[in-house]
């Protein structure tokens, strides 16, 4: 496969970047032209990339994904502990399930692919913190489960209980 220039790389990446924030703000639907002006590039160059909206939907839940395991060895070497690492990469994970909230999770291969990526970093930094006690899916579910919440109570903070969840671990 052809290596791609550097500025279409460049693109993709700012392209992904801000349909994941235009969705934290406005949910999937968000309009195509506020995720081209978040990203600096015009309309067309989103098409370009994406043809379809469901295309960029699937795009942007794989690159965070992908940002996610990518980030978990590198909160390691620059986090002052373990378990900084891990509430760093908690945090990140946080975000994540909020954006992804209308993205495609019932689609099993990509639910496969969230697995494959993210267990072995939530291992990795649960075993680097000491925390023997917990598996990786454990604790990913019951974040996952905290971060559903009730949607029609506004008082209601997940990374709040997240942060419950993540003290409760070295109790």
């Amino acid at each position: 496969m052809p290596k791609r220039r550097a500025d279409v790389q460049r693109n993709e990446k700012a392209l992904l970047d801000a349909a994941a924030a235009a969705f934290v703000a406005a949910g999937v639907d968000a309009p195509v032209r506020d995720i081209a002006a978040r990203a600096g590039v015009g309309v067309g160059t989103v098409y370009r990339h994406f043809p379809s909206r469901a295309d960029l939907v699937v795009a942007v839940y794989r690159h965070q994904v992908e940002e996610l395991a990518r980030q978990g060895p590198e909160y390691l070497e620059s986090e002052p502990t373990p378990y900084a690492a891990l509430l760093r990469w908690v945090d990140g994970f946080v975000d994540f399930l909020i954006t992804k909230h209308g993205l495609p999770g019932g689609d099993a291969l990509l639910h496969k692919y969230f697995l494959d990526q993210l267990l072995p970093v939530c291992d990795e930094l649960l075993a680097a913190a000491g925390i023997k006690d917990v598996r990786a899916f454990e604790l990913m579910l019951a974040i996952g489960n905290l971060c559903i919440g009730p949607s029609d109570n506004d008082r209601y903070d997940a990374r709040r209980m997240v942060g419950f969840l993540m003290a409760g671990l070295t109790a």
